[in-house]
């Protein structure tokens, strides 16, 4: 499918060639309730009937409150239909961030559900927005002419995890969608007719375009401590799930279930995960519990995904002491590593980028070029000075992550830029210390940090009765921590509970130290 700029184009319209090559097959398994591609696609255009009806129109932003559901998915494609923009807050936000994202976005209408529509009647934020609406949609016999949308029309707004300064609202084009479906679609190897639990909500929404049954995960993203492996791994012997693509934390709470119950759930073929690093020892306990599956982890983020892929096995064997191996670059993306510098950057061409360029196995910060790379944020011009390099029409990402080129071409991260420590030996890779830190038996996760100019080790327990024997093993590593602080969780980002939270580990440990 291919199209310029200005002509008709929807992104939907991915959605509608797979309700036509597969209308009986299940779109969504949802709590035992399958819904097919002809009914979803029927209901699509109804609750895109009802919504211009209520007045929704072209352009209009609308802040969608619904959790990972049929319903979701089915609003979602219904304001896409129209032209309309969806834009999404994170459930865990502050009220005051809430507010100041509901500002930032200026929605004309609220969709949720009935929680969602009372906690918006009391919050200050959700209140100002004009039109609130619930599920439910009233079914018409003629269709109404939808809007035409191009490549250029805004269809998705997501707000990063950020929680101060302005709110960076990342905006997805129909058109840039489009180019994030075929660069992801190989990676997850999507085919009509195969049944997949995409526990990442974009994923998802890939799904649909590309004629794959997905089976929504019993699982609450924003209670990650509490999931059930046990109920996730039922799910996929009833629906005999072929494909998982999900984060670090479910992949390897579901593989930790499998390992120590000496089970098997053999229709997995593949698994793909990625939002968060991912060290030899866990990709270990993936292919032990998945033996026979085609594992990848992948290195990307919001507005660039993907960036690289390495398989399980591959990581397994690799080398960590200078950095975490991420793999080869996608066909997608273009990568290069320039140097570490805190200010925006400007360059007038390529020439004058290649010269910032870092020299190979230099740490560098990584920056990313494709088709598949946000462009923009909403209302945020200096977001976009800070995070952006543009040359002509090509735009940079600068990811605001540090790694350096291997000998065999393969990207190897040294974490973010903003938590290395400078040294009389140069650059301190905090993720190094991560990984040798997840070696030691008994260590669930940690890091290093300097506190108060001290190298201190910074540790959460899998079991706190054994902090004498961690503290005696790490006495006997090469490294010479000035202090070591048990904590008794290392705070994590909240959309994928995997990544160490850096901001609020600073802060936690400047309130007891």
């Amino acid at each position: 499918m291919e199209s310029t700029s200005r002509e008709r184009f929807n992104v939907v319209e991915l959605f509608h060639g797979a309700a036509r090559s597969v209308p009986d097959q299940p779109a969504i398994i949802y709590r035992e309730k399958a819904v097919s591609f002809s009914d979803l696609e029927h209901a699509v255009n109804q609750t895109a009937a009802h919504f211009l009806h209520k007045g929704i129109r072209k352009g209009d932003r609308v802040l969608v409150f619904v959790p990972m559901s049929d319903d979701l998915y089915r609003v979602v494609l219904a304001l896409f239909r129209i032209g309309a923009v969806a834009v999404f807050l994170d459930e865990w936000v502050s009220v005051k961030r809430l507010a100041d994202c509901c500002r930032l976005a200026r929605c004309a209408a609220f969709i949720g559900t009935f929680k969602g529509r009372v906690l918006a009647r009391l919050l200050p934020g959700l209140r100002s927005i004009p039109l609130h609406m619930g599920l439910k949609y009233a079914s018409t016999s003629s269709l109404p002419v939808f809007p035409e949308t191009n490549r250029d029309d805004i269809a998705l707004i997501t707000f990063t995890t950020g929680s101060t300064g302005t709110p960076k609202a990342a905006i997805r084009t129909h058109g840039l969608l489009f180019e994030q479906f075929q660069a992801l679609v190989p990676l997850i190897s999507a085919a009509p007719g195969e049944v997949c639990m995409p526990v990442l909500p974009i994923v998802l929404l890939i799904n649909l375009g590309a004629g794959v049954t997905s089976v929504i995960a019993d699982f609450n993203a924003r209670k990650p401590d509490a999931m059930k492996p046990e109920k996730i791994a039922d799910q996929i012997r009833r629906y005999r799930v072929g494909s998982i693509i999900a984060s670090p934390f479910f992949v390897k709470q579901l593989s930790l279930y499998l390992n120590a119950n000496v089970l098997n759930l053999n229709t997995i073929k593949r698994i793909l995960t990625g939002g968060a690093p991912v060290f030899p020892t866990e990709a270990s306990a993936y292919r032990n519990a998945f033996p026979e599956a085609a594992i990848g982890i992948v290195y990307g983020s919001t507005e660039a995904e993907p960036m690289s892929m390495i398989t399980a096995d591959e990581l397994i064997s690799s080398d960590t002491t200078h950095g975490l191996n991420v793999g080869k670059v996608e066909p997608a993306a273009t990568v290069k590593i320039i140097r570490i510098i805190d200010d925006s950057i400007a360059a007038a061409d390529d020439e004058a980028l290649s010269a910032l360029e870092a020299v190979p196995g230099e740490i560098g910060e990584i920056i990313v070029s494709g088709s598949h790379v946000l462009r923009d944020y909403l209302h945020n011009p200096d977001a976009l000075k800070r995070n952006k390099i543009f040359i002509g029409t090509t735009c940079w990402h600068r990811t605001g992550d540090s790694g350096f080129w291997g000998e065999n071409g393969n990207l190897f991260l040294t974490g973010r830029c903003a938590s290395l420590i400078g040294t009389q030996e140069g650059l301190l890779s905090t993720f190094l210390y991560e990984n040798r830190l997840q070696l030691i038996e008994g260590v669930e996760m940690g890091t290093i940090m300097l506190i108060r100019d001290r190298l201190t080790a910074v540790v959460e327990l899998a079991d706190p009765s054994r902090q004498h024997s961690v503290s005696a093993a790490m006495q006997l590593l090469p490294d010479a921590f000035g202090d070591i602080v048990f904590v008794p969780k290392i705070p994590r980002d909240p959309r994928h509970n995997s990544k160490i939270d850096y901001e609020k580990l600073r802060a936690l440990l400047s309130r007891s130290h």
